[in-house]
């Protein structure tokens, strides 16, 4: 009896401690929900029901009932997990997810929500600095991550991956329709680690098992070319490359660089501070260089704020993977018609993200502005038209937009 008596007890403890777990469950998911809640009315509402106040007080009614569905809808699938689930739960996971799946359901490629870990990463590459193959990615028009380029002498270019490589595998996981930052952390790990890469290239599917190492990406490369011309390669708008390119001039004008190639070709952006502080080297003061629009249709102009310090005859090189910061760069260069624009259209990503960050360390990047040229030309999903369009012709080692603006300096 008092055996009976005591595994009673037992139960009932175990059934109140399983009823207090899915309390604090629920309880913390509405938070969370209702703090996506405040960030998204905050950020994207309004950008639809913005005409009067009356639209808004409706969008912010139907956003409450919104929310309290969500709610009503996890506090029963959780009730449903407790009593028929025979898998471990990982609670954590369950909670990441959960705010992941809203943040998606804006579906916008660019707005994410990342775990502290994952912003952590996020930071690290910004900085240039992290473990991985050494290449730069982007995504396709199928919704596909390619390989944009590989980084110069990293693990990536040892192997032999190329520029419009398709990532299929990634450790025979498929990934095609993945983002590239989701697949990015697949491919990184442990330094001295493999990782196994499957990439579909033309109509071969070709398999990469590549080493795992520590990357330092340089954002420039420079080169003196004949006819005085100094080549600048920018490879990246990541933090300090505008401080980096401004040293590496300095060094091609000291050996004699009369006339300058900027080539931002496979440049997929970065930090839209640097192309602005780049902007302010070869424009002239108080030159437009970006005009930004808010979700209230609210606009800002950014202006050069130095004098220019670069006033040599410039060319710059384009392809269809220079995106976002490298945009805003050379739709100011064309405006201003500073430059002589060379190559194919370029990728069309003409919005802004900002970054705000939660008290856990985690972290919400959400696309705020849409961006557009001195002139108020819409770049997103159209991209800037070069003044010379040329292809490049996989079948010969020329590099025949080099070679144009070659041309066009002497």
């Amino acid at each position: 009896m008092e055996d009976f008596e005591n595994e009673n007890e037992e139960e009932m403890e175990f059934q109140k401690e399983k009823k207090a777990l899915v309390a604090k469950f629920i309880a913390f998911t509405i938070i969370i929900v209702i703090i996506a809640s405040i960030l998204s009315s905050e950020f994207t509402l309004y950008y639809y029901y913005k005409k009067n106040n009356i639209e808004k007080a409706e969008a912010s009614e139907n956003s409450e009932k919104n929310i309290d569905a969500i709610a009503s809808t996890l506090k029963n699938f959780r009730e449903a997990i407790d009593k028929y689930y025979i898998g471990e739960i990982d609670e954590q996971k369950m909670l990441d997810e959960t705010i992941k799946g809203y943040i998606n359901g804006l579906d916008d490629e660019y707005s994410e929500y990342m775990t502290e870990e994952e912003w952590n990463e996020f930071q690290a590459n910004a900085l240039g600095n992290y473990v991985g193959i050494g290449i730069y990615m982007s995504v396709d028009e199928n919704g596909n991550v390619v390989v944009v380029s590989p980084i110069k002498g990293t693990p990536a270019e040892q192997a032999g991956l190329q520029s419009g490589d398709v990532i299929v595998n990634v450790n025979d996981e498929n990934v095609l329709g993945m983002s590239s930052d989701l697949v990015s952390s697949k491919i990184k790990g442990e330094e001295g680690s493999k990782v196994k890469i499957t990439v579909l290239r033309e109509s071969e599917y070709l398999d990469f098992e590549v080493e795992r190492k520590a990357i330092k990406v340089y954002h420039v490369e420079t080169e003196m070319l004949e006819n005085d011309i100094g080549y600048i390669s920018l490879l990246t708008f990541d933090e300090g490359c505008a401080e980096e390119l401004k040293a590496k001039y300095e060094e091609i004008k000291a050996k004699g660089a009369k006339k300058i190639i900027l080539d931002l070709r496979n440049n997929t952006g970065g930090i839209v501070d640097e192309a602005l502080e780049i902007a302010d080297y070869i424009l002239p003061k108080d030159s437009k260089v970006l005009i930004t629009v808010d979700s209230d249709g609210n606009k800002e102009t950014s202006v050069t704020k130095q004098d220019a310090i670069m006033n040599e005859e410039l060319v710059v090189l384009v392809n269809e993977y220079s995106a976002s910061a490298s945009e805003i760069l050379v739709g100011a260069l064309k405006d201003h018609e500073r430059a002589k624009i060379v190559g194919k259209n370029t990728y069309g990503k003409g919005v802004i993200q900002s970054v705000f960050l939660l008290t856990d360390g985690s972290a919400l990047k959400l696309t705020i502005n849409e961006y557009f040229t001195p002139n108020e030309t819409k770049i997103n999903k159209v991209g800037i038209k070069p003044d010379y369009e040329i292809d490049q012709n996989s079948e010969t080692e020329e590099d025949e937009q080099l070679n144009k603006a070659i041309e066009l300096l002497k």
